[in-house]
């Protein structure tokens, strides 16, 4: 029996995106366009590589192993859509704002979201090197099953957000702030910056032991046998 006042502590889970995407129309249109208006569209199998649509909005769309590298996608606005098998690097979608969206077997590296908003988005398999994150907003986020190299998140705002699977190798915290973040799955857990960051992050017992180096660093403790 729980002793009198004992208190059960929660972790509040990320609400997950319920896609259903409509029939939709295969994309024939050429490059994509600054502030382009792309609704029910398939994209599949395309090299979109260096194209510009900065400002432009993708509603109840898949984008299906696409290259991608260097795409000027700032500040556009995924929702109710579906990246699968992806590619690129250099991907700029620096302001963008993601809703309702799963990313699947993404392969990408040096992609820019910095200043981005990602709200109720999954990120399932895949590989992403050098994920810019900075001052960010992640709201409802699951990162599951991904290899994250080196992924910047200073400066984010992070509320439920989730790591399952997920190996996180040399990830920078700098400055986050953090609300019920779930640390517990991951597979991986290296933080190479902002360990002092994780109030509002829980992680098990194992994990705790693994950087208590760092933490005794940043608490400024000498361990001495």
């Amino acid at each position: 029996m729980a002793r009198k006042g004992q208190q059960e502590q929660t972790v509040k889970t990320a609400r997950r995106p319920e896609l259903r995407l409509p029939e939709q129309a295969v994309w024939e249109g050429g490059e994509l366009e600054p502030d382009g208006d792309y609704d029910g569209l398939e994209f599949a199998d395309l090299d979109l590589a260096g194209q510009e649509g900065i400002g432009s909005r993708f509603m109840d769309c898949a984008v299906r192993r696409c290259a991608l590298d260097e795409a000027g996608l700032a500040k556009a606005r995924f929702l109710d859509s579906v990246l699968e098998g992806v590619r690129g690097v250099g991907t700029d979608l620096s302001g963008a704002s993601l809703r309702d969206v799963e990313v699947l077997d993404a392969r990408l590296g040096g992609v820019q979201l910095h200043g981005a908003v990602l709200e109720r988005v999954v990120i399932r398999g895949g590989k992403i090197d050098y994920l810019n994150l900075r001052k960010a907003r992640l709201k409802d986020v699951v990162f599951e099953g991904c290899v994250l190299v080196e992924p910047d998140f200073a400066g984010a705002v992070l509320e439920r957000v989730e790591f399952r699977d997920c190996a996180l190798r040399g990830a920078d915290f700098s400055g986050v702030r953090m609300t019920d973040v779930d640390l517990r799955e991951a597979s991986v857990l290296e933080i190479a910056r902002g360990v002092e960051a994780l109030a509002g992050a829980v992680i098990s017992p194992a994990q705790l032991f693994d950087l208590a180096p760092a933490l005794a660093a940043q608490l400024g403790v000498r361990v001495v046998a």
